[in-house]
């Protein structure tokens, strides 16, 4: 016991000369000082003296947690497995089964097996269900059963799975895995190229200048560089992305900090590629930090068109901070800011509304600032394209059939049920809209709106104050209605969730290189992007 409370001493301790070390923290020493002594003895006495047995480390844990979940949801803390996860996200680079894996309480699914990858070699497809691993049964497994899945290059593992209800087993041998930041380029059509830049890790400005020079001597004249759904990653390498269309000693983005030594600004350090190929640039509610590095400068410097909907509004620089027995924290050290000083943060953590979330700035706070040729851009919600559509704004009953899986799952059966389809010119039916809004139903699809929430929070109250019987009859009708509107919703999103399903069902049958050629010929933003980037007087239009 004695060895035990000397090193949970020791560990705050240590904590503490760090604090001291940083000058950002000198006129807080005394309340830092305070407050880790007050949590030291405090958890001191809940290990040697409550009632029943506790676990440290777990007590530990929930407590850094739960102070982190006070700040911003990119301050994070990572464990030993955390670390190794995170380096994977940066650098790209694994041992793996090569697919896209849900853990779930029973078994393993493959969401997306990566094309001539081990587990696409073995014959795993999307919507394959793991039930056992070696001699371990998933649902008899404690801990994270996605640990199961990993191993040494060239070692082997056997695996038994369920597809349609019948039961089949694969040998899966594992092999370094390479996550492309570009997975495709191509031409659309005689002169224009099309990029795919996924991620930010630190093969991106490489792949894609890469990408772009294979292009150009393809003989592409202008380039769609397409962001959508990229979450971001490393901030140099949106600054040399910027770099291959920009010239050398371009300011590109600026951060700020209340650390001085965070306070920088991110010039571009080489030759570019070209300065005067014309380009658009593809964004959604999806593309975040990074990727809004690279559109929000572009357009700042009117260098890019900017197409698709408003971005999602991440200004917050990390950086990992190493700790104590290989653990490692991922902090938000300082706000960045485009070349026309914005920053395009949508969420304000510092101040939250009742239930805890942190606020969204609203549209009336944005402020104004000008690009390089004098037109107005806004801070404040992300960056929004110069040429909006909304096919790409997802509803909210839309996100609710997708998190739900309902569309993956729908997906996989129709698969099955067409074995030998050719996607080159696949395009679904209003009978197969029906046919998925009769799958929704028989699988009990519901959701909960805001609006729901709300009057079941009203109706809890009128029956404290005795007031429930006098609303229940109005209460009923807005229920009925708002059940009404839900059915109807499903209708008024018939075309975003067509896309969605239509990109889930070619991909089972071309995996997401086949996917991007089809985006080449049906995709309605890179369909707009060619037509801008192919009249030059319209896409010199967007930039004046």
């Amino acid at each position: 016991m004695k060895k035990l409370l000397k090193k949970r001493i020791l560990i705050p301790f240590f904590a503490l000369t760090i604090f001291i070390t940083g000058s950002a923290f000198q006129n807080d020493f005394f309340e830092i000082a305070k407050q880790i002594e007050i949590f030291t003895t405090l958890y001191k006495e809940i290990n040697m003296n409550y009632v029943d047995e506790t676990n440290p480390a777990d007590l530990m844990d929930t407590a850094i947690k739960s102070m982190l979940k006070d700040l911003d949801p990119y301050t994070q803390f990572y464990n030993e497995q955390d670390v190794e996860a995170e380096k994977i996200r940066r650098t790209g680079d694994y041992t793996g089964i090569g697919a896209n894996v849900r853990t779930m309480k029973d078994k393993l699914v493959i969401i997306e097996p990566y094309k001539d990858y081990p587990a696409d070699k073995a014959g795993l497809k999307a919507g394959d269900e793991i039930i056992k691993i070696g001699n371990t049964i998933i649902a008899d497994y404690k801990d994270d059963a996605g640990d199961l899945l990993q191993g040494t290059s060239g070692s082997k593992i056997n695996v038994i799975y369920l597809r349609q209800g019948k039961e089949y087993s694969a040998i899966i041998t594992h092999s370094e895995i390479e996550i492309d930041a570009v997975p495709h380029f191509s031409m659309v059509d005689d002169k224009t190229g099309y990029i795919v830049l996924s991620k930010f890790n630190n093969k991106a400005s490489q792949q894609t200048s890469y990408a772009l020079r294979d292009l150009k001597a393809q003989g592409a004249e202008r380039i769609i560089l397409d962001l959508r759904g990229n979450p971001g990653g490393l901030l140099l390498e949106s600054v040399n992305v910027v770099n291959l269309f920009v010239p050398k000693g371009q300011l590109v983005v600026t951060t700020k900090s209340k650390v001085k030594k965070y306070n920088r600004e991110y010039y571009t350090q080489k030759d570019p590629i070209d300065t005067n190929i014309p380009l658009v640039v593809l964004i959604n509610g999806s593309s975040a930090s990074a990727s809004e590095i690279v559109s929000g400068s572009l357009q700042d410097l009117d260098r890019a068109v900017i197409v698709g909907s408003r971005s999602f509004g991440k200004g917050l620089v990390q950086r990992p901070k190493p700790l104590s027995y290989g653990t490692q924290l991922k902090i938000t050290i300082s706000r960045y800011y485009t070349p026309s000083g914005r920053c395009i943060q949508a969420l304000d953590y510092l101040h939250r509304d009742d239930s805890g979330n942190a606020v969204r700035i609203e549209k009336d706070k944005y402020n104004e600032f000008k690009t390089k040729n004098g037109r107005q851009v806004f801070d404040g919600g992300g960056v929004l394209p110069d040429e909006t559509l909304n096919v790409t704004e997802n509803s909210s009953i839309t996100n609710a059939i997708v998190s739900d899986f309902l569309i993956f799952d729908y997906a996989t059966a129709y698969y099955y049920k067409h074995p030998n389809l050719d996607v080159s010119n696949f395009e679904l039916t209003n009978a197969d809209f029906k046919d998925f809004k009769n799958y929704l139903k028989s699988n009990n699809f519901n959701y909960t709106t805001e609006t729901e929430k709300a009057l079941a929070d009203v109706l809890i109250s009128a029956e404290k104050e005795n007031l429930d019987e006098n609303i229940q009859k109005d209460y009923n009708t807005l229920v009925n209605n708002l059940n009404n509107s839900k059915a109807l919703a499903i209708d008024e999103n018939k075309d975003d969730l067509l896309t969605i399903l239509t990109d889930e069902i070619v991909k089972r049958y071309v995996y997401r290189e086949g996917l991007y050629d089809y985006y080449k010929i049906y995709n309605l933003e890179i369909k707009k992007a060619a037509a801008i980037l192919s009249n030059s007087s319209s896409y010199n239009g967007y930039l004046r």
